[in-house]
């Protein structure tokens, strides 16, 4: 790939990132602590937002329905952004790019610009706490948890986790606008 100017303030931010990138990423070292991160990691793969938006009808009725499809559509949505930001920025993954960051699980894909994991995990429980606060108490822990375990896990920069984390509230206040 052609060197650019963007590629070049890309490389500087990740060398300037690489020491919390590094220390964050010592977690993993210890099992016990790796498993929670990989759980939340797996969870945040979307199976969690799936069973998510199809029980909140279940849980809360027909109120929930309108909510429920409109963050079906802002995933859809996120998945359509996130997947056209990493083809624009190909930012390699941290493990990729610095030896000393070693990978604790597997990516879903090769770049890491912006995190998906974090978009969704953002976008989903901002919504949901909007219109049911009383589920704040679970989601907000489990959605700082899977975008602690990007960075934890050695798949993202700390940027990449904030990034996915704008554009996810970008996304929920389009749905708060829509629901």
């Amino acid at each position: 790939m052609k060197a650019t100017a963007f590629n070049a303030f890309m490389a500087r931010v990740d060398a300037a990132e690489y020491g919390l990138c590094r220390r964050l990423n010592r977690g993993a070292d210890f099992a016990p602590t790796r498993r929670v991160f990989q759980l939340a990691s797996r969870l945040g793969n979307g199976l969690i937002w799936y069973v998510l938006i199809l029980s909140l009808p279940l849980l809360y009725g027909a109120p929930a329905a309108r909510p429920a499809i409109v963050m079906a559509g802002t995933g859809a949505l996120g998945v359509a952004v996130y997947a056209l930001l990493k083809r624009v920025f190909v930012r390699e993954r941290p493990f990729i790019t610095h030896a000393a960051i070693s990978r604790a699980a597997v990516p879903l894909d090769r770049y890491s610009f912006p995190s998906g994991h974090t978009l969704h995990a953002v976008s989903f429980t901002w919504q949901v706490c909007a219109h049911f606060p009383e589920l704040a108490w679970v989601l907000v822990p489990v959605a700082l948890l899977i975008a602690g375990s990007r960075v934890v896990l050695g798949l993202h920069y700390p940027s990449d986790v904030l990034a996915g984390a704008a554009v996810g509230a970008g996304l929920a206040q389009l749905g708060l606008s829509l629901a």
